[in-house]
């Protein structure tokens, strides 16, 4: 069998070397954010196949599934005879090795900060000859992000803590997205300088810093309720513990904005004083 997947593979190669010069129309996307984007673009009808985890918008979820976030069906990709996969340079790159090696072209995204996503977007319409739908689209992102950022990226400090998930209490540092987030609406994390992107960290450690507002990338309406515990924190007498959309937040599209709205309006809120 994997003899006739790499026969046909090769073959189909063949035929397509006489077609580079055509924007790829076959496209298989390996991770949810990528084919997001390619939905934003305009390149929807091109998208062949997905990873088991995209899920937005609600139409790619009936596209067929060659991917999750541990493994790629390497033979079920090929039988897509995609003309390009996208995917996460830093999760997927090995993975994707023995593809390259068969010629297909791969296009890697790995977004470092809300800015970069912009450009990020841009060469995927340069690479599928949407330039002009994605520098719309990028341009409209930018345009908000310089929004919430004038609006709400000035004003006192607020100390942050984000509840990622619990137990372990682990939170977001660095270049993580939620961490960005805190500081673009001026609030002042307690674990930014964290070693790891998602530290755990100790529950002492945060009751010491008193945090001003805590916040909880959750749907689940108790998720933060074990604070409760813990009277004399500034964020439970004042009723700061929030949740805020996990699906957009974590997810490098334009959406996250949605979510980097709510953290801003959260921070305000903070500052104001109490009736």
């Amino acid at each position: 069998m994997a003899k006739s997947w790499l026969a046909g593979a090769l073959l189909w190669l063949l035929a397509a070397m006489g077609q580079a010069a055509e924007p790829p129309q076959r496209i298989i996307s390996l991770t949810p954010h990528l084919t997001e984007l390619l939905v934003d673009i305009g390149a929807e009808s091109r998208i062949v196949a997905t990873d088991d985890a995209s899920d937005y918008p609600p139409q790619v979820r009936a596209l067929p599934h060659v991917a999750n976030y541990r493994s790629i069906n390497i033979e079920a990709l090929l039988a897509q005879k995609p003309d390009l996969v996208v995917a996460w340079r830093s999760a997927q790159a090995r993975m994707l090795a023995p593809i390259e090696q068969l010629g297909i072209p791969v296009f890697y995204s790995e977004p470092t900060d809300f800015a970069s996503l912009s450009q990020e977007m841009r060469a995927l319409g340069e690479r599928l000859g949407l330039q002009q739908n994605a520098n719309a689209q990028a341009d409209a992102y930018l345009a908000r992000l310089a929004t919430l950022k004038a609006k709400y990226g000035h004003g006192e400090s607020i100390s942050v803590f984000y509840q990622l998930w619990n137990p372990p209490l682990t939170s977001v540092s660095g270049y993580a997205w939620a961490a960005q987030a805190i500081t673009l609406c001026g609030g002042r994390n307690l674990v930014d300088n964290a070693a790891s992107p998602y530290p755990q960290v100790g529950l002492e450690q945060i009751i010491k810093a008193n945090p001003q507002l805590i916040l909880a990338g959750s749907r689940d309406t108790h998720v933060l309720d074990h604070w409760q515990q813990w009277p004399m924190l500034d964020a439970v007498k004042q009723h700061r513990l929030t949740l805020i959309n996990s699906d957009e937040l974590h997810r490098f599209t334009p959406r996250a904005l949605n979510a980097v709205e709510q953290v801003c309006q959260a921070i305000a809120a903070a500052r104001s004083p109490q009736p």
